[in-house]
């Protein structure tokens, strides 16, 4: 199992606020770290928020890419929907480049819909436009000369794009929600699948990941083909009950205020509570719980061959998340290759 983190580059840790450049220094510093100690892969999402740094997911990837060796490099997610697949090609074309082949891209529609009137689209076309724009790009990464027209972007009259990549299939996983549709869709085109669970019980995803296997499966692919990621909260200390103490008031404060914007209730310790259980979604403890906890989830679903933490929006200081990175690389990838082996 590859393990890695996504980040959202916030630049608020709990009450306190950093300046933008201190914000970004210290996430390259961690994007750094996650390479030196092992980390097989970092993920910079995609928002246009204030609390955010992460709307050029591109650039931060590009600057990372100068700073690292091994580590892949990819999107958590970008927004397809509401962008140019040349540009999105483009732009991780060159990051692909930069980093000598360790780029790859998580596309996805958005839970977060602020790009949608920014950049002039309309939410009614949430999915015509995300499927367009899919099969476009998959167009763009297989094909260095693009023959194309369709309803939401200007037609490519046999033009080809450049830069290419240096992969010769820049790798593109297909980033889902609870949509059933959204698995078939990534199963019938033979793409990774990147669930995001950010809540409830992981098990109960394994319907839809079955989903997304079978549809592969009819489309003509193998399973090895087939290729499963998962996207949690998550966060490592020196014990379980260091890693809730240092975690829990800031996930609390970023939920109840999700829930404000959204529509859902505060936050309660008994929530997180179930949550923190065997079956619930937070990966959250010291080395040995995750790691077990990793192990049982990739269970759940039937495998999981990538496992990615959601971190650094929970009110945890640098420091913290740097602590935590150095127990991932150095305690938990090696515990859970044990038991892999084993």
């Amino acid at each position: 199992m590859e393990i890695g983190i996504d980040s959202f580059a916030s630049a608020l840790y709990g009450s306190h606020s950093l300046s933008s450049v201190d914000a970004m220094e210290q996430l390259l510093d961690r994007i750094s770290l996650a390479d030196e100690v092992g980390l097989h892969v970092f993920g910079i999402g995609e928002h246009h928020k204030k609390e955010f740094l992460d709307s050029a997911t591109a650039v931060i990837l590009a600057a990372a890419a100068s700073r690292t060796k091994r580590i892949r490099l990819t999107s958590a997610v970008s927004v397809l929907s509401t962008a140019d697949p040349v540009r999105v090609y483009q732009n991780f074309a060159t990051v692909d480049l930069i980093s000598k082949g360790r780029a790859e891209l998580v596309v996805g529609r958005g839970s977060s819909v602020e790009a949608y009137p920014l950049f002039g689209f309309s939410l009614n076309d949430y999915d015509a436009l995300f499927q367009e724009k899919l099969g476009l790009l998959l167009q763009i990464r297989d094909n260095e000369f693009v023959n194309w027209s369709g309803r939401f972007r200007p037609a490519i009259p046999n033009l080809p794009v450049y830069p290419r990549a240096v992969q010769p299939k820049l790798p593109i996983w297909l980033g889902v929600g609870g949509t059933p549709e959204s698995f078939i869709r990534a199963g019938q085109l033979g793409l990774p699948l990147m669930v995001a669970i950010i809540g409830g019980h992981t098990a109960r995803f394994r319907p839809l990941v079955d989903l997304y296997r079978e549809a592969g499966r009819k489309a003509g692919f193998t399973p090895d083909q087939l290729t499963v990621g998962l996207h949690s909260p998550g966060y490592v200390s020196s014990s379980t009950e260091q890693a809730i103490t240092e975690y829990y008031p800031g996930y609390a404060e970023l939920w109840t205020k999700l829930g404000r914007e959204r529509g859902w209730p505060p936050v309660t310790k008994a929530q997180f509570d179930s949550l923190m259980s065997p079956t619930g979604v937070l990966v959250l403890g010291g080395p040995e719980q995750v790691a077990e906890k990793l192990l049982r989830h990739s269970e759940a679903l039937g495998g999981v061959d990538r496992f990615t933490f959601q971190m650094d929006n929970a009110g945890l200081t640098h420091d913290q998340l740097m602590k935590s990175i150095e127990l991932i690389g150095k305690e938990v990838i090696p515990r859970v290759n044990a038991s892999k082996n084993g």
